[in-house]
Formats: C-alpha cells, structure tokens, sequence
C-alpha cells in the first residue's frame, strides 16, 4: 500500500511562529494548510513578507532549509494537451478558412500557429526544456488573443472570433500559472 498523505500546516500569530505536522490548527489571523503527498511528488512552499520573514529568521537554521512550495499538479499535467488541441484548432481553422473564403493571411496564421503550438508541447515532454515552452506557449497563446480579441472588436461575431478570443485567453492563463509554477 502506498504512504498517506501527511497534512501540513503552517500558522501565523502575533506572538509566535507555530509549525506542526500531527493536526490542522486554525488561527484567528492567517493559517496555510497543505496536504503533501509523496507519492505525486507534491512540495509546499510559502513565502513570507514583513514580520513573517522577521520571525523565519528567528527560527533555528535547521528549519530555515526547509522549503515550503504549493504546487498545483492539474496544470502541470493539463499544460501539453492544452497545448497540442490548440495546436490542432489553430491548423483547422487556418485550413477551414482558407477553404471556405480564399484568405491566405488565415492559412499562414493557422499554420504557424500550430507549429509553434507543436513545439511547446513538444517541448514540455522533457523537463528541462519545461520553462522554455511554457513561455513559448504563453507568448503564442498571448499573440492569439490580441489578434482574436482585434477581430472581434471589428466584426462583434461570436462564431469564431469570440469564442476563439476566450479560448485563447484560457490558454494564456493557463500557460502562465504553468510558467510561474515551473520557475519556482
């Protein structure tokens, strides 16, 4: 059988710093509760400002090595199939529009896109290259929105301008929460 997840807490108060691992505690001003798990390689951490870095350096040296990161692990997971089905939108509507009206500026767009939609997700296969193709994801999806966001403003269609708006919109947010995640 497989190691339970250990519940984590961190609470702050006034008059002292307080860390236990046996039982969630609540305080009346600011409580962090973190639920750990080794075996999905979960970490916590928590960053601090003012009187809290103050009472962290008060702590003995052996619990300032500690690191305290909360990680969400959907997105983590969700990023590269994001990703790829955006890849795949961007390619059919490039070639959809071409299709039904000529324009070759949809068709280019579609293309490139999708090609660099396709290698951020190809590049977050390897963990090493993580940081790389989220902002890379992050900076097309970004691209995406302005130009969705623009022809909707033009034409006011829901159908495909709009609805592709907020689809890359998602996107973005997504990508970024991912970005910001793998910098830490």
């Amino acid at each position: 059988m497989g190691a339970l997840p250990a519940v984590y807490t961190l609470g702050f108060s006034p008059n002292r710093f307080t860390n236990t691992a046996t039982a969630v505690r609540t305080s009346a001003l600011s409580t962090s509760s973190v639920t750990l798990s080794p075996t999905a390689g979960l970490k916590s951490t928590f960053f601090g400002t003012g009187n809290v870095r103050h009472r962290l350096k008060q702590l003995p040296s052996s619990r300032l090595n500690t690191s305290h990161v909360c990680k969400c692990q959907l997105v983590q997971d969700f990023g590269p199939i994001a990703s790829a089905g955006y890849a795949v939108l961007l390619l059919g509507g490039g070639v959809f529009a071409y299709s039904k009206s000529g324009s070759k500026g949809s068709l280019f767009g579609g293309l490139t896109g999708a090609t660099l939609m396709y290698v951020a997700y190809y590049l977050m296969q390897a963990s090493d290259t993580k940081e790389l193709s989220d902002a890379l994801a992050f900076g097309v999806s970004l691209l995406f929105a302005f130009v969705f966001g623009l022809r909707f403003a033009a034409t006011r269609k829901v159908v495909p301008a709009g609805l592709l708006l907020v689809i890359s919109i998602s996107l973005t947010a997504l990508t970024l929460s991912a970005y910001l995640q793998d910098k830490v």
